[in-house]
């Protein structure tokens, strides 16, 4: 969590700038962050678990794709850049994509397509910006890059089929790596209210994202023993991983109701190894998937290049 003079920093303020000054400028951004929903892992603990992806991609994914961990990385770490507060139109719609809360859905069998899903947040008297939409964002992303693996595998030679299979393949590890943060699936996103209707444990969100690089955990470690694996319903793995998220929530609380993400034991650790484990295992997987669905994958129209 950013302490005062540090969000003041971030804001423009000089540390010359007037306390007054400061003061209207602090109430703005706690005005902003109480509207927005957090971001997930920090930027660069992203870039951590794509690096680890990377490291466990087998031989037949393209040499290029299996070098380009450093981009792929940065490119990670976009989809939270798109949510600056001066580009206002993106930020609006490109915040739902990064959570979805399960509550909101009532229980109700997900379709695969957008539309339709947004229809049935209507019938439920439920507003899409507020529900959250991220198994969309993971399946059009996703199919985004297997049509850039298709246009790749015809025209082997064109520099840009390149380009556009690692600018997609990075943005898509975010959302995927977003699907695996627990906090990212529920309402109780940043706490939870006590039966006075008090808000306790607020502050949750940052105390979890920030976990891996704050208290030094590697590419090596996530990646340890992970292999692509082949799967033959993406819709059905996408939603599995949200709903193992979803049942992770109560530990999350649990783990900082004991201080244990405050001062890190073994325990809140391992928990959140275990969950960038599962964020860098569900990247490789799409990624690996897309390259794989990609051979079969028909020109968009005849004679396409």
């Amino acid at each position: 969590m950013l302490n005062s003079l540090a969000l003041g920093q971030r804001r423009g303020l000089s540390l010359g700038t007037s306390w007054p000054v400061v003061l209207v400028s602090l109430i703005l951004s706690i005005g902003l962050f109480s509207e927005e929903r957090a971001y997930s892992w920090w930027i660069k603990g992203h870039g951590i678990i794509t690096q680890a992806a990377v490291s466990a991609l087998p031989e037949e994914v393209p040499m290029f794709f299996r070098a380009a961990a450093r981009e792929l990385a940065h490119l990670a770490g976009d989809p939270d850049r798109w949510k600056n507060p001066e580009t206002r139109a993106l930020r609006t719609t490109e915040s739902p994509e990064h959570y979805i809360d399960l509550e909101d859905y009532d229980n109700q069998h997900l379709p695969p397509n957008r539309y339709e899903a947004i229809g049935l947040l209507q019938r439920l008297k439920r507003r899409p910006e507020r529900a959250g939409l991220l198994p969309w964002a993971i399946q059009e992303h996703y199919e985004r890059l297997v049509c850039a693996f298709a246009d790749l595998r015809r025209q082997p030679d064109e520099p840009g089929n390149r380009i556009k299979c690692i600018v997609f393949a990075g943005i898509l590890a975010h959302y995927a790596q977003d699907a695996a943060m627990p906090l990212h699936t529920t309402r109780d996103y940043d706490g939870r209210r006590s039966p006075d209707g008090r808000w306790i444990q607020k502050g949750i969100h940052a105390k979890i994202d920030g976990f891996p690089e704050n208290h030094n955990i590697s590419a090596e470690e996530i990646a340890r023993n992970l292999e692509a694996k082949v799967q033959p319903d993406l819709w059905l793995y996408i939603m599995q991983v949200i709903q193992d998220s979803y049942k992770q929530v109560d530990k999350c609380y649990e783990l900082d109701a004991a201080g244990a993400f405050d001062k890190p034991t073994e325990t809140s650790r391992a928990f959140i190894l275990a969950r960038c484990r599962v964020a860098a295992q569900f990247t490789l997987d799409l990624w690996y998937n897309a390259w794989k669905r990609s051979e079969k994958l028909p020109p968009p129209f005849p004679g396409a290049p």
